[in-house]
């Protein structure tokens, strides 16, 4: 409870550029506008878009909000604040978002461009799935990035978990094969693999994932597979951009979003979940290891609108 706790302050005042930019906007129209016509619910749209929320996210919450007011008869435009957050809440809400595959016998595949801190995430993950007592194995799959495998190496270390590849330019099927097998005659609980993040040459990046992923059928068809895309929300609508491009190359069961300390553009949150209907299933506010968390709507949403 404690350490939940500290995040949330970590997410709050991680999210303060973000608040600045989007929630500070909108409490100057709640507050600016004397009642509710066009003009109000043009400011307000303008506002969510401009904070990365997203065009078809931010007509959806508008039109819900026209909805709510009417229904609920509302005059003052500072009544509409707390129909916005439960609009928004209701935008991210993917049902019951999963984690089933930390409990079970998992494959998880994380894939991201370069530079999204996707090294670090699979280290911090392992680190938490370590500290709850999982035995957890690293496949440096990504054989094409140079410093990648001594990078991960560093973490396994770290996070005291078995590291199989790793030599620059080896086939990275031939890597997941071998750790496969060590996954499961050491019978571990998560077999973490990571994977090139080559966008710009989408065929080959696609070949080599159904390769991966053909073997992973064969080898070890029992185990549940799980593929997380990490991405930088320092990006914005890039970062939604990406999203959809590696959606296209396989099939994304979970996003990742990094560096969510020190961003204007927090809002892209609520815009991958409501636009892609792929859920948020970490967030990362931080360098340490308890700064990546499970991702929940409602405390991400009360966090960026927090008042003391």
């Amino acid at each position: 409870m404690e350490e939940k706790k500290g995040f949330f302050k970590r997410l709050v005042s991680g999210l303060a550029k973000t608040r600045d930019n989007v929630v500070s906007g909108m409490d100057s129209i709640f507050h600016g506008f004397s009642n509710i016509d066009e003009d109000f619910y043009e400011e307000l749209e303008e506002t969510l878009i401009m904070g990365d929320l997203g065009v078809n996210t931010t007509m959806n919450i508008i039109e819900d909000l026209r909805q709510k007011v009417k229904e609920k008869h509302i005059k003052e435009p500072v009544e509409c604040r707390d129909l916005l957050i439960d609009s928004i809440k209701e935008q991210m809400n993917v049902g019951t978002t999963a984690y089933d595959f930390e409990n079970k016998k998992s494959v998880v595949f994380v894939i991201g461009v370069n530079g999204v801190g996707k090294t670090t995430t699979i280290g911090k993950l392992a680190g938490k799935f370590h500290a709850e007592h999982k035995k957890v194995i690293l496949a440096a799959a990504d054989t094409f990035r140079a410093a990648a495998g001594e990078q991960l190496k560093e973490w396994a270390l770290r996070a005291e978990c078995d590291m199989i590849g790793g030599q620059e330019g080896a086939d990275p099927a031939a890597v997941v094969y071998d750790a496969v097998a060590a996954a499961k005659a050491r019978k571990a609980d998560i077999l973490l693999c990571d994977t090139a993040g080559r966008l710009h040459n989408k065929k080959n990046l696609m070949e080599e994932l159904k390769k991966i992923n053909r073997v992973i059928d064969r080898e070890y068809p029992e185990a549940h597979k799980e593929t997380l895309v990490v991405l930088d929300a320092t990006t914005g609508q890039n970062a939604l951009a990406q999203a959809k491009e590696f959606n296209e190359v396989s099939d994304i069961t979970g996003v990742i979003l990094t560096k969510m300390d020190g961003t204007a553009k927090g809002g892209i949150a609520v815009a991958i979940q409501a636009e892609l209907g792929i859920p948020v299933k970490y967030i990362g506010v931080g360098e340490k290891i308890e700064d990546l968390q499970k991702f929940d709507s409602d405390e991400f949403v009360n966090a960026l609108f927090y008042t003391e």
